[in-house]
């Protein structure tokens, strides 16, 4: 899933560096397992910040979970043909590390200004120390997606496996924004796990995304994983052989 030239591997390689400096592998490995309990078998937990309540569930977010959402939305956009043309801008909605605008970004060119958004301080930080070690110009912030700005024309707008956490209210107010940005020729980009029980709304947004000419689609791609996402993911027992996704595509070029 790399190649030469990919930054991927040196991000990764950092991301390594900079969580074990304080951590261990087991207690990163512990914290994956609380995370995934948590999607799983608690999802009540996680709009109240459940998810990033310690110091292993932070770690494991970032350096298993950021990477694993890069390899597929890259692998997303790449089907997509997403990047090309290049957006000028990409928002990212609920950008957790940043893995899913970088991800998109990284294989535009030009590369786009970059704009993430997320509830977590810790997210947005986080963010913004993957654009530095990636090589991306733009910024990330705390803050409400309701208020985060879209872009119009010649923007893209990413929320990658952010949709699944809302509440329904705030989801429904989110998909009437999305479909206005696609009118005004944005392309919008969604990204959510293949599993339906923790998406019952997904058919509704599907079908509002074709009405205005969009697409929906799932995606099998094989799990190459690198050895330090393939070591985490045996030790917590989760052992991918596949990354499964699926996705809300609109462009102005498909109206």
């Amino acid at each position: 899933m790399t190649t030469s030239g990919d930054p991927f591997p040196r991000w990764l390689a950092a991301l390594e560096a900079r969580h074990h400096a304080d951590l261990t592998f087991a207690e990163i490995r512990r914290g994956l397992q609380a995370l995934s309990s948590l999607y799983v078998e608690r999802r009540g937990r996680i709009a109240a910040g459940a998810a990033l309540d310690g110091a292993g569930k932070r770690a494991a977010f970032a350096l298993y979970l950021g990477p694993l959402h890069f390899l597929v939305v890259r692998e997303v956009v790449r089907a997509l043909g997403a990047a090309d043309p290049a957006p000028a801008r990409i928002a990212d909605l609920g950008c957790g590390t940043g893995a899913a605008g970088a991800a998109w970004a990284l294989e535009a060119r030009p590369r786009p200004f970059y704009e993430g958004v997320d509830r977590s301080g810790w997210a947005a930080a986080e963010a913004r120390w993957t654009l530095k070690a990636l090589g991306l110009h733009g910024r990330a912030h705390a803050g409400d997606l309701d208020r985060a700005e879209l872009p119009g024309r010649g923007g893209g707008v990413v929320a990658a496996f952010t949709v699944n956490e809302l509440e329904p209210a705030p989801r429904e107010r989110l998909l009437a924004r999305l479909l206005e940005a696609g009118r005004a020729a944005a392309r919008i980009l969604v990204v959510e796990p293949i599993a339906t029980r923790i998406a019952p709304w997904w058919r509704e947004w599907a079908a509002a995304f074709v009405a205005e000419g969009g697409r929906a689609d799932e995606w099998r791609f094989p799990a190459a994983l690198p050895e330090a996402l393939a070591s985490l993911d045996r030790a917590a027992g989760l052992h991918h052989r596949e990354l499964l996704a699926r996705s809300l595509w609109m462009a102005p070029a498909a109206r």
